[in-house]
């Protein structure tokens, strides 16, 4: 494994206001952090935890510690630990995510259209639901992480499902292989099927009201995944039933907004003919923010064989400032199975939105509206869908600290406390760039609904 630079063990992180130090342990032991539920050897002096496991009040890491008060907020060091873990493990996603989709779009043949089988989709999701659980619970300690996530092991775990486990078992470990490219441990020696299957079972909570989960989307948007286009990794956390903190990665989302008017595809030709440079498309990135911050942060899809200095070219985004609908740009789902787009275009008239709507596979969406490339996205689902938390809750945090305003359509906010799905929904999701836009698009749902034949 590739020896770690212990320069890049100093976070300099955008939103906390205060200077860290590290601190070198001579040795640190399998016992020597409590919570951690994998068997790990004995690290020799010179040899760092990027991310150490913390107790079960997630107390200062042996490696790094505040030197002095936050500024910013009465606890502005809330969740900060777990932000830069969740952004590193999502960036760790990402990698793999491309890879999988990169040996795909080259099968131009490929039947895959869904995660019914054993296809590529179906095993990046596998895979990235492991590798995720198997960093959290490294970094944390397994007793105190808890994730909500679709899969389900027993279909992995039967016999007819073991070309697909290999599969998974082979991505993972070459993806936690890298893992100090991205500033965190990796195991000492590859992982078995056990222990693959072990890190998936670990993704079975069932949300609630009360107690802090993690909540992953490992791979939204399976027709955009699948085609070639626009999908997300969504991780956020809850604690006591509101989203704390949200992580988005978009890879196939460029950087630079000039970029939106082509398709991702243009890049792979682009790509091929002359070599990535500062100026070039920024194939990707990633979204984050944490509750009560009033920021939102973006960065590049970390490049492959590098080290990942955090906190990797951040800079903040902020929603747009249009409110007035005639010039806002709104979002809506690309699939018309759980949503109606008759309706949406009905109500964008009579709003007065003029353009084009810009139809995007998955939570894109949220990242869209939060860095200012659209400004409304609106969702109405059919009769009988149920939204699941893990479609939005990291957007809706993102977009909040953004700026922007989120509710359901009779304006009140998202509950995140009723477990796997957004009970109570009010009709449809409404995001917005701003309470004057959300203002007018509620008041036009409202005149618009019982016209409607929903």
């Amino acid at each position: 494994m590739m020896p770690l630079n212990c320069s890049s063990l100093v976070f300099r992180v955008p939103y906390i206001l205060a200077q860290t130090r590290l601190t070198n342990t001579k040795k640190l032991t399998s016992t020597s952090c409590v919570g951690s539920c994998f068997t790990t050897h004995s690290y020799q002096n010179k040899s760092f935890h990027i991310v150490s496991q913390f107790n079960q009040n997630y107390s200062s890491s042996p490696v790094m510690e505040d030197q002095t008060n936050l500024l910013s907020s009465p606890r502005p060091e809330n969740y900060s630990k777990e932000l830069i873990v969740a952004v590193r493990v999502v960036q760790m996603a990402c990698s793999l995510c491309q890879k999988v989709q990169d040996s795909l779009i080259s099968k131009t043949n490929s039947p895959v259209h869904s995660k019914d089988d054993n296809s590529p989709v179906t095993v990046a999701d596998w895979s990235v639901q492991a590798t995720v659980s198997w960093i959290l619970s490294e970094s944390f300690g397994c007793r105190n992480v808890s994730i909500l996530a679709e899969g389900d092991v027993q279909r992995l775990s039967v016999a007819d499902a073991s070309g697909l486990l290999d599969a998974v078992v082979k991505l993972v470990n070459d993806c936690l292989a890298e893992a100090t490219y991205f500033g965190l441990k990796g195991p000492d020696s590859p992982l078995g099927s056990s222990d693959v299957l072990e890190a998936i079972s670990r993704c079975n909570s069932t949300g609630g009201p009360t107690g802090k989960f993690w909540a992953l989307d490992p791979v939204d948007g399976t027709l955009g995944f699948v085609r070639g286009d626009q999908y997300a990794v969504a991780l956020a956390l809850i604690e006591d039933g509101e989203v704390v903190l949200g992580v988005l990665g978009c890879p196939n989302y460029p950087m630079k907004k000039e970029w939106l008017s082509y398709h991702h595809r243009y890049h792979r030709i682009i790509s091929k003919l002359t070599p990535p440079t500062s100026e070039s498309w920024d194939k990707g990135c990633v979204i984050y923010a944490r509750k009560g911050s009033g920021e939102a942060w973006m960065q590049p899809l970390h490049h492959k064989n590098k080290l990942l200095a955090w906190p990797n070219s951040a800079i903040p985004v902020r929603v747009s400032l249009i409110d007035n609908p005639a010039l806002a740009t709104f979002c809506e789902p690309v699939d018309k199975s759980n949503s109606s787009h008759s309706f949406t275009a009905g109500l964008a008239h009579s709003v007065g939105l003029r353009k084009q709507p810009l139809r995007v596979y998955s939570m894109v969406k949220y990242a869209a509206i939060a860095r200012g490339d659209a400004e409304i996205f609106m969702k109405f689902a059919r009769t009988g869908y149920k939204e699941k938390i893990g479609d939005h809750a990291a957007g809706v945090i993102i977009i909040q600290e953004a700026g922007g305003v989120v509710t359901d359509a009779g304006g009140s906010p998202l509950d995140f406390s009723k477990g796997i799905f957004l009970e109570g929904l009010d009709r449809g999701i409404i995001v917005c760039a701003g309470a004057k836009l959300h203002e007018k698009i509620i008041r036009a749902i409202d005149d618009s609904w019982n016209s409607s034949n929903l």
